[in-house]
């Protein structure tokens, strides 16, 4: 069970990294705007994330986007993302792929 939900949670991490706000060529994931995935026993998904501005334009596409990409994961029930504001984001919060591939470093 323990391996099972590994891939699992390894699967939803490979499909968050396909998301991408339209304007930064960098992933979410890598970007640091996820703070939390969290599996149920009933292999319902819940996500904390969040945005570079809180007035980001795309957020609406974005959120739908994770929500279908993580229900896509084999075994996974649903997903539901829950967009926080707190912390902040960051640059800091970004791996260091992702600040050299937008030219941090």
């Amino acid at each position: 069970m323990e391996n099972e939900f590994l891939r699992t949670e390894e699967e939803i991490v490979r499909m968050l990294k396909t998301v991408y706000d339209p304007e930064i060529p960098v992933n979410i994931y890598d970007l640091g705007l996820i703070y939390k995935v969290d599996i149920d026993d009933s292999q319902n998904v819940s996500i904390d994330m969040t945005f570079t501005a809180p007035n980001c334009p795309a957020a609406d596409y974005i959120i739908e986007d994770v929500r279908m990409k993580v229900e896509s994961v084999e075994g996974v029930r649903s997903a539901h993302v829950n967009l926080v504001f707190e912390p902040e984001w960051h640059r800091d919060m970004m791996t260091e792929e992702a600040k050299l591939e937008i030219g941090l470093l």
